[in-house]
């Protein structure tokens, strides 16, 4: 494959992953080759960095694909060079014995040269397993499991600390240095794995799945605990801009009620014609919200982020009221106060509100029972924002309550998390509900931010 190939496979790649990668920057890259030592692997990762890399978050997947695309080895080309002499990587990696191999390891953790090097000698000693006649898979759990870097830490801050005081500065040093260097290690046995694995089925093959797509971009359906932790940070911007979208779409609604004094005062320097009119001052608007979102299982990873957006917005509206459902609905404001942990709120949630009474996710009783006990919740001030997928398990739809909730209200909108193609499908009643209440697809980060910025 040349270089030109390898080139265009690899930006290619990366907007398979996600990464917003464009033919300028595309081309930029390609000159950058002009000027570097492509012999020196680590200054041609810089440069396609530099020229395509936007976002911190956007690296780790830049690194997965970089590594498939431009491997520092090829198999069969790496182990100790010849002039390096017998002891110079240690051990005989392919015939030491397994305390020998973990006695090396914890040299390479204490920071001695040579970990990829070794990375790639264990996962060719360890990692494969024969599939079959002419077939051979790869793994990293193989390898790890048969060193155990885990283990070593004890043995380590042993040698390390040499009879110092345990607990102090030094141990905590020690212990992140060595941390690190596990990670590094592990990393490596990743990597040298998927290079692996990339030659025995293909690059393009692995390479669609190596890489999840970038935090704004993952699926709030499908979104894990620790990339809630992360998107906590992305969704106190969004929210600020979503209060900002909603006070600029109510200033901009009229322009306030004519000051019949100043214009009739002003027209007596025209005859008392007025030629220009006054408007009194208008007073300075306090957007209200009301949110209703689900909260059932179905939509349980995109429940987590609705109730992340609802305690930033908490903070940005000076009245936010908060209300969540599965057959049933109660209010769920008082968790969300100012400067209260998000995550002890979530607990207490789920152990105190009152939404579930049968456990099967019911839109039109929750939306009934919603006018009934909160309605004046929702006046000509509040915007409304309804959070969910519209599923309601072939029950009433109440759309004549959601009708006159929504003309009751300011503006309303609802995000959906699935994609349009599945609307309508199923128990969904997507299409009834979004005639009465602009439905908008909201999967991920940067569809949110999409829709705020189709409120200005």
């Amino acid at each position: 494959m040349s270089l030109l190939d390898r080139h265009v496979g690899f930006v290619h790649a990366l907007r398979e992953a996600g990464l917003p990668v464009s033919l300028a920057e595309g081309l930029d890259a390609a000159r950058a080759l002009q000027v570097i030592d492509l012999a020196e692997r680590e200054s041609l990762r810089a440069a396609y960095a530099a020229t395509l890399v936007k976002r911190p978050s956007h690296r780790p997947g830049f690194d997965t694909l970089f590594d498939l695309w431009f491997p520092a080895s090829t198999t069969g080309l790496y182990g100790p060079r010849p002039e390096d002499g017998p002891d110079a990587a240690g051990p005989d990696l392919e015939t030491a014995a397994v305390p020998e191999l973990r006695d090396r390891l914890a040299e390479l953790l204490l920071g001695a040269d040579g970990m990829n090097e070794f990375a790639r000698a264990m996962v060719e000693r360890f990692g494969r397993q024969t599939a079959g006649p002419g077939r051979q898979n790869w793994f990293s759990y193989s390898v790890l499991r048969a060193l155990s870097p885990e283990t070593l830490m004890a043995r380590l801050l042993a040698e390390v600390l040499a009879g110092q005081e345990r607990g102090g500065l030094a141990e905590k040093v020690a212990r992140q240095r060595i941390g690190e260097n596990t990670r590094r290690f592990e990393d490596a046995v990743s990597t040298d794995v998927r290079r692996r694995i990339a030659e025995d089925s293909g690059i393009e093959r692995i390479a669609r799945s190596a890489v999840r797509p970038p935090l704004e971009q993952l699926d709030f359906l499908r979104v894990t605990k620790a990339d809630l932790s992360r998107l906590r940070r992305e969704v106190q911007p969004l929210a600020r801009r979503l209060a900002a979208r909603l006070t600029v779409k109510h200033r901009l609604g009229h322009r306030g009620r004519l000051d019949f004094r100043r214009t009739v005062r002003a027209s007596l320097s025209s005859g008392g014609v007025p030629l220009t009119t006054f408007n009194k001052p208008r007073r300075p608007h306090k957007p209200e919200l009301v949110i209703l979102c689900d909260t059932s299982d179905s939509v349980a990873s995109f429940a987590h982020f609705t109730l992340l957006l609802t305690y930033a917005l908490r903070e940005q509206f000076t009245k936010v009221r908060a209300f969540g459902f599965v057959d049933t609905v109660d209010e769920i404001t008082r968790f969300f106060v100012p400067g209260a942990d998000v995550v002890e709120a979530m607990t207490r949630l789920a152990k105190e509100a009152d939404m579930v009474r049968f456990g099967r996710t019911n839109y039109g009783n929750a939306f009934e029972r919603f006018a009934e006990r909160y309605g004046d919740a929702i006046g000509p001030k509040t915007s409304l924002l309804i959070l969910g997928d519209a599923r309601s398990n072939y029950q009433p739809p109440a759309l004549e309550t959601l009708r006159r909730l929504s003309r009751e209200a300011r503006h309303a909108y609802w995000l959906n998390p699935e994609p349009v193609s599945q609307w309508d499908t199923g128990d969904s009643v997507a299409t009834a509900y979004g005639q009465i209440v602009p439905m908008h697809e909201c999967r991920n980060v940067v569809q949110l931010a999409a829709f705020i910025e189709e409120l200005a």
